[in-house]
């Protein structure tokens, strides 16, 4: 019987139609014998044989109309008991319209409005309790054939009701949802469609010390990122997989799947409460303005035109070097906003008769800068592409704001800025430097020049080169993860929620100021590594091994957000603080920079990188061939 049941996937859709059209001929007729209490004298007063033809024909007519017998019968829903409801309607209504223009033409009903009632109710009953009957026995005896594995799901709503029923059917009766959870006192111990509501907090550890549960489905919308990890953590140390129902609007076609229903990832445990932002002034910042965004094809870069395309700007010019990228940002815009004016354009921005024509065709007035050389080993082992890149490139991108009159430049720096250990975060150093001391004087000779307003932030999650696909890979490929030092920490944050504030303290931004971000407490990333083994089903160590590779050149192990001779200043926005800074004189930065820039050009990288020491006295090597001249200067 078992083997029966499970090799008849789905039945012939003619059997369900032959099944269903016995069930209307068994309620017509029961419905004539009820409303004449089964007296058969008056029975014969009434063409019995035509009015139960009449019944039949016209619900199975709307069975043709609605499609009701083509449903799985083994997956019967709440959809389905609507679909029948709906179907029966639609047929009765057809049969009492026959039977009243019956009565028009012969002075006699062909069947009573009574018997239509009765025979509405009885057949919706009958068809779905016949479905419901069918899926049961399925479910029964496949459950007996398969191992069922148990499943929890966190929230009590619509979601969740709608997650365990597509849990349970589309895993062909092999995942049986055994509980909810909710923290709400007032939900716990109550019956939802035969499943028992649990504490969230109080139960949790012993159901999934009594039970053999083996997924958590959160599907609760307003959960608190700090509630997440508590779920996640207390699954992961159980070996329990856990998933999470998405927002409705990235649901397909406006319907939940099984597919839909995704794994926790670690940018879901990692990224913080939503940011509430000051709309009506970034509006005002950018609407019906040109805005000019360099590194436009990069994380940060590309983040930033997306959220830019929000306030509708005037026209928006993307500049990058990387011509695919910039080809895919240029297109998913035009999907987004295909009426609004947009420039790719491929170009160098230490290509300074390059960048001026892009400045002199179009004069943008808001400018953010994101292209920048970011990766730390590979600037040491490089020190002049970073300084070209990043110093050069924001020296010239800035003069020609100041030359062609743009309202704000806005530049995107590096929490490695802050006592750089490495060239990387000393070439970003040094463009903040001449950012802000070109800013002190353009507006000590006019107010109304270019604004000049630097951000800073840590590690963004999903960057190009973070140390989260890189984890991601390596665990897809069997391991090991590498991992630099067992004490290394690093502060995260989301690109969206970084462009978000970049985009808030441009709009803030007076001129000249550095704005440092609230990045939230530090991440060890040997921890990283362990939740995300975890996370993936596998055990550190058993399936993936964690290997330490010593510290690169130029790491640190914390990064910091503020230097030694820093201290911050309280905005509006409670995330976004200001830097105070040591103001550097103009003349001095831009000179010290024009030597910098030779020097790049010498091929002589100690020589290089012993100027970069020199403007920023703070800059001690880390792990790095450069550590000699900080030996040398200490001698």
């Amino acid at each position: 019987m078992n083997n029966f049941l499970l090799k008849v996937r789905i039945l012939p859709r003619w059997i369900i139609i032959i099944i269903d059209l016995l069930i209307l001929f068994f309620s017509s007729l029961l419905a004539f014998l009820l409303r004449f209490n089964f007296d058969y004298n008056r029975l014969g007063s009434y063409d019995v044989n035509k009015g139960i033809i009449i019944f039949v024909f016209f619900c199975f007519l709307s069975s043709l109309i609605t499609r009701s017998y083509a449903g799985i019968v083994r997956y019967t829903g709440i959809q389905d008991a609507g679909r029948i409801l709906g179907t029966i309607s639609l047929g009765s209504v057809m049969t009492y319209l026959a039977s009243y223009i019956y009565f028009v033409i012969n002075d006699k009903y062909l069947i009573p409005t009574s018997v239509i009632v009765i025979a509405f109710l009885s057949a919706v009953l009958f068809l779905f309790a016949y479905r419901l009957s069918v899926k049961q026995v399925f479910s029964f005896f496949i459950q007996k054939e398969k191992k069922v594995e148990e499943v929890l799901v966190y929230g009590t709503d619509k979601f969740a009701q709608m997650a365990r029923q597509i849990i349970e059917e589309n895993s062909g009766m092999c995942n049986k949802v055994v509980g909810y959870l909710d923290d709400v006192k007032l939900h716990v111990g109550k019956i939802v469609n035969g499943v028992k509501i649990y504490d969230g907090r109080k139960d949790l550890e012993w159901l999934l010390q009594t039970r053999q549960i083996k997924e958590l489905i959160i599907s609760e919308r307003d959960i608190s990122l700090e509630r997440k990890n508590e779920l996640v953590d207390a699954c992961l140390g159980k070996n329990v997989k856990v998933r999470i129902v998405p927002p409705v609007e990235q649901w397909v076609k406006g319907e939940l799947s099984l597919n839909q229903i995704k794994d926790v990832n670690i940018e879901e445990l990692l990224e913080r409460e939503s940011i509430k932002l000051d709309n009506f002034n970034i509006t005002e910042e950018l609407k019906g303005k040109k805005v000019l965004v360099t590194g436009a094809a990069g994380s940060i870069g590309s983040e930033i035109v997306r959220q830019v395309l929000y306030y509708n700007p005037e026209l928006l010019i993307i500049v990058d070097q990387a011509e695919s990228d910039l080809f895919e940002i240029e297109n998913e815009i035009k999907l987004k906003k295909g009426t609004l004016k947009i420039y790719p354009i491929i170009a160098d921005v230490t290509m300074e008769d390059r960048m001026e024509d892009i400045f002199k065709a179009y004069k943008p007035e808001i400018v953010f800068h994101a292209a920048a050389y970011k990766h730390v080993p590979m600037m040491e082992k490089n020190p002049s592409e970073a300084v070209m890149c990043n110093v050069k490139g924001t020296k010239n991108i800035a003069d020609l704001s100041v030359k062609y009159a743009a309202k704000k430049f806005v530049m995107i720096s590096t929490d490695k800025a802050v006592n750089p250990s490495n060239v990387m975060g000393a070439s970003k150093r040094i463009a903040e430097m001449y950012v802000q001391s070109l800013n002190n004087y353009v507006h000590a000779r006019n107010k109304d020049s270019t604004k000049f307003i630097t951000t800073r932030f840590g590690n963004v999650l999903g960057s190009n080169g973070s140390v989260i696909p890189i984890f991601k890979r390596q665990i897809e490929q069997g391991g090991p993860i590498t991992v630099t030092h067992s004490e290394i920490t690093r502060f995260f944050m989301t690109i969206p929620e970084a462009c978000q504030l970049v985009l808030e303290a441009g709009a803030m931004g007076k001129g000249g100021e550095i704005f440092i971000f609230d990045m939230g407490k530090s991440i060890k990333i040997i921890d990283l590594a362990k939740k995300m083994v975890k996370l993936s089903g596998l055990e550190v160590g058993k399936d993936i091994e964690i290997v330490f590779t010593g510290l690169r050149s130029g790491e640190k192990l914390y990064e910091e957000v503020l230097g030694n001779k820093e201290d911050t200043l309280p905005t509006y926005h409670h995330k976004i603080l200001i830097a105070k800074t040591v103001e550097e004189k103009y003349e001095q930065v831009r000179d010290n920079i024009e030597i910098l820039i030779n020097s790049a050009q010498d091929n002589d990288e100690l020589k290089l990188v012993g100027v970069m020491k020199y403007i920023v006295p703070e800059f001690k090597s880390n792990s790095s061939k450069f550590e000699v001249l900080d030996k040398k200067k200490g001698m």
